[in-house]
């Protein structure tokens, strides 16, 4: 039985910027000033079937970008990534949504962009609903909802698909007290059926509390992986 839920392997990830606009001639000649940016680069990491894992480092230090690459939102430049069982990612409380559905039918749509089938849908829609606290607005437009309001609905859409693998980028941030410490509480049962979970977060005390371990990335690199408060204090 694999007991690997994530394997990454000299992966690395690099963008090309554009730092003017080109004009008609120069684009077709290909002009224009262009630098490479490497977001990610060498990345080696193996996490069990499980772990909490907390990820950390200063902004444009590559930790979001890691994330797209595991979830499969975009894919790596160099190397190799193997994933085992679904994922449900939580980066973007946008991202899986459409504007002009109502809550009930973005519900029915991020559903099975994260691979629950009609009937699981079906089967999973009062609780998703419950969850969220959005009874009252899950016929309207999605567009009227609040940035709180539709990290609620996609939190709760996510951790109803049943995911082997749970990856959040901060976004748990934008809800209020009372749904942040449901949400919590819900990675926490996560974890004790053997649900795999990375976390991203700003917030040192809530990294150190929820994951054993951590990752600290600097510049696109793995500076260190060890348990989660001796990574953080050297990081501090």
């Amino acid at each position: 039985m694999n007991k690997i839920a994530i394997k990454i392997e000299n992966l690395s990830k690099k963008y090309l910027l554009h730092h003017e606009k080109p004009t008609l001639v120069e684009s077709a000649l290909r002009f224009g000033k262009k630098e490479e940016i490497w977001a990610l680069k060498d990345i080696n990491l193996e996490i069990k079937k499980g772990e909490k894992i907390g990820i950390i480092g200063d902004n444009g230090s590559g930790k979001t970008t890691l994330l797209k690459i595991i979830s499969g939102i975009t894919e790596p430049t160099e190397g190799r990534l193997e994933t085992n069982g679904r994922i449900a990612a939580l980066i973007d409380f946008e991202a899986g949504f459409h504007p002009e559905l109502t809550g009930e039918e973005n519900t029915h749509l991020n559903g099975m962009l994260l691979g629950m089938s009609k009937n699981e849908i079906r089967k999973n829609f009062d609780k998703i609903v419950k969850f969220s606290g959005l009874k009252k607005f899950i016929d309207v437009p999605l567009h009227t909802y609040s940035s709180g309001m539709k990290l609620r609905l996609g939190f709760s859409i996510a951790i109803h698909s049943s995911p082997d693998i749970l990856l959040i980028d901060e976004i748990l941030a934008v809800g209020d007290q009372e749904f942040q410490k449901k949400s919590y509480q819900t990675m926490q049962n996560f974890f004790k059926k053997g649900k795999t979970i990375i976390f991203i977060s700003h917030h040192l005390p809530t990294v150190a509390n929820f994951c054993p371990k951590t990752v600290w990335l600097e510049k696109g690199k793995i500076k260190m992986l060890a348990e989660s408060k001796k990574v953080i204090k050297l990081y501090e």
